[in-house]
């Protein structure tokens, strides 16, 4: 019996590592680790770095800091992936909901 326990018991170990070890990778459907690389700065701030070019701070708060200052640069104004149209300089950007919206080849009313 207690033979039996500890086998069980070092078996649902080893599932539980084996688990863990692939929730912290993330291979992609193509076999690349996408897996970010935890860094920290000049300032000595924890960040991770992403195989995209990205990167994020690991601080909670921090992180929210840098996004809201992110917000003000035109450059991280772009358009929502939802929207339509807004391409050719001088039209408009349909978002979900206009009544505009998916109209296609449909013509004008």
């Amino acid at each position: 019996m207690k033979k039996t326990l500890v086998v069980a018991v070092l078996f649902a170990g080893l599932v539980h590592a084996q688990a863990h070890a692939q929730a912290q990778s993330q291979v992609s459907s193509d076999g690349l680790d996408r897996t970010p690389l935890e860094a920290t700065t000049a300032k000595g701030e924890k960040v991770l770095l992403y195989p995209t070019g990205k990167w994020a701070f690991v601080d909670v708060v921090r992180a929210a800091e840098a996004s809201k200052l992110a917000e003000q640069f035109p450059e991280n104004k772009v358009r929502p992936v939802d929207a339509q149209g807004g391409w050719v300089p001088g039209s408009k950007t349909l978002m979900p909901g206009d009544k505009d919206y998916n109209r296609g080849s449909l013509g004008r009313k």
